[in-house]
């Protein structure tokens, strides 16, 4: 063994770590070079109008073209893929992550994306506009794009999307569960891509030259946080390990809640039941309403409501109306459930929103068709509908989704403003109501059955799922996660301290060092 002032032990040590770092650098370096090269090469080349190229190009799209064209159900998968690339589902899912790091306090992953999201944005338009590259024309145009075609932006949106979430939640995977994480990013980056070519949309060079500038911007923006981390004074780990490690307490959804629901096989059973008692309530409510009670009062209503009808009525019912259909209420759900989820980290309340949205369908749904009741004999402002009049399916969305959420949040807010909810679910529906029945869409006792469905559903569900066991503010969520924490550093610090006293460089009373012998004299015994 070297001696302490020999050095060679401490030189070991410190250049190690500086050697992997280094390798780490040139090869990430590398990668953005390789990446940025090879698009800069499909740039020149498009915008030179290659002949090779273009020949290429257009004999892949024009085969594809003949091959899924014929066929409904893979033009109708390869669109729904494709969907998953849009503005629409890109930029909402990005500002959702967003709201969730700023309310678990990681601003600067926060900015990470947005400051990545934004470059994405104003490349995909600046290239276009600089290439000037028109859309693949093919025999049998099975979609339609709008702007030029290189690069693609749906391909370009993608990568960079769902690379970026990768890099900060790979904190909360280990092990092989990172390579999933990043095999799943992976897998929907190259179908968006794949289905562009396939519905014709995108030469193949569209979609490399997308992938290329994807990868050299994730690289670039990656090093400078990488950078603005080593000058914070942070380590710099691997990409593999995330973008920032210490952050996975506050990635991970709920850390403090140790099971969803107890027994959650006989959970299952208690739902089940509870949903067929509930369609039967609405089977009985509807077989009486459509055969035996009389349907003077409940066409007096719709009638009565068009004689009030005006341009500016019918124009407000509409929005109304719209508050109440799958769109909004899909929206609604999909923004409340992850800002839910960061607040009060719990997963109880997100699965109890989700299963009254869920058993709120299948039963309008089922109910509906066991029905059969005809729409009112009015002029119906939004056209015949291929449903039962009974229930109302928007009355009952809009009546569990808005109860649903105002039982969740007002058990967790403390504020005087937790009523609001409140109101919201008792006028969110009551407007819904109005503008159907004067929409001529539904008879009164539609209205009371949606209302019907929604109030047993729910019942249900309070007495299964038990949403607000245990329900804690955002301080106190918050909290927990610091008592967790601080308990694990002391079982951390526990058992440091045990293995010190199992080591044989320390006595079995405790972790201190031996004191030395003293040094025998010469003829001792």
């Amino acid at each position: 063994m070297a001696k302490p002032d020999d050095g060679s032990v401490v030189e070991r040590a410190g250049w190690g770590p500086v050697r992997h770092f280094a390798e780490r650098s040139v090869l990430g370096l590398l990668a953005i070079v390789v990446a940025g090269l090879c698009f800069g090469t499909l740039l020149l080349l498009v915008r030179d109008r290659w002949e090779p190229l273009q020949h290429l190009d257009q004999s892949i799209d024009d085969r594809l073209n003949g091959l899924i064209a014929p066929h409904p159900a893979v033009v109708k998968v390869l669109s729904t893929i494709s969907s998953a690339g849009g503005r629409s589902v890109l930029i909402p899912l990005v500002v959702i992550v967003i709201v969730m790091l700023l309310i678990r306090r990681r601003p600067r992953l926060a900015l990470y994306l947005a400051v990545t999201g934004v470059g994405a944005m104003l490349l995909d338009p600046s290239l276009k506009t600089l290439v000037g590259r028109v859309r693949p024309v093919v025999a049998d145009p099975i979609a339609r794009g709008a702007g030029n075609s290189f690069p693609s932006g749906h391909t370009l949106g993608t990568t960079i999307v769902y690379g970026m979430l990768a890099l900060v939640f790979l904190s909360l995977a280990h092990g092989q569960w990172r390579g999933w994480v990043i095999g799943a990013a992976t897998t929907i980056v190259v179908a968006v891509g794949l289905s562009r070519i396939g519905l014709g949309v995108h030469f193949l060079s569209d979609v490399l030259a997308g992938w290329f500038l994807g990868l050299a911007w994730i690289g670039v923006t990656a090093y400078a946080f990488r950078v603005w981390r080593r000058e914070a004074g942070h380590p710099t780990p691997p990409l593999t390990e995330g973008l920032e490690p210490e952050a996975a307490p506050d990635l991970d959804p709920a850390p403090a809640e140790r099971a969803m629901l107890p027994h959650p096989w006989a959970k299952g059973a208690e739902i089940l039941v509870g949903w067929v008692l509930t369609f039967g309530l609405l089977y009985v409510l509807g077989y009486v309403v459509t055969n035996w009670l009389p349907g003077s009062f409940d066409d007096a209503v719709p009638r009565w409501l068009q004689t009030l009808r005006t341009p500016a009525l019918d124009h407000a019912s509409r929005w109304w109306s719209k508050a109440g259909d799958t769109h909004a209420v899909l929206a609604v759900s999909l923004v409340f459930c992850p800002i839910a989820l960061a607040l009060w980290r719990r997963w109880r309340p997100v699965l109890f929103l989700v299963l009254a949205m869920v058993g709120e369908l299948t039963l309008f749904l089922t109910s509906a068709a066991a029905t059969d009741r005809p729409r009112p004999p009015v002029e119906q402002l939004d056209g015949v509908l291929p449903t039962s009049s009974f229930p109302s399916g928007h009355v009952a969305a809009t009546a569990c989704l808005w109860a649903a959420i105002a039982i969740v949040s007002m058990a967790r807010i403390r504020q005087w403003w937790r009523w609001l909810f409140l109101v919201a679910a008792i006028v969110m529906p009551a407007g819904v109501a109005a503008s159907r029945m004067y929409r001529g869409m539904h008879h009164p006792t539609d209205v009371l059955g949606g209302l019907l469905l929604a109030a047993a559903w729910l019942a249900v569900l309070w007495w299964v799922v038990r949403p607000n066991e245990s329900a804690v503010s955002v301080s106190e969520a918050a909290r927990e996660i610091q008592h967790d924490d601080a308990d694990h550093d002391v079982e951390r610090q526990d058992r440091r301290v045990r293995l010190a006293r199992r080591s044989p460089h320390g006595d079995r009373g405790g972790d201190r060092p031996r004191a030395p012998r003293p040094a025998r004299t010469p003829g001792a015994s």
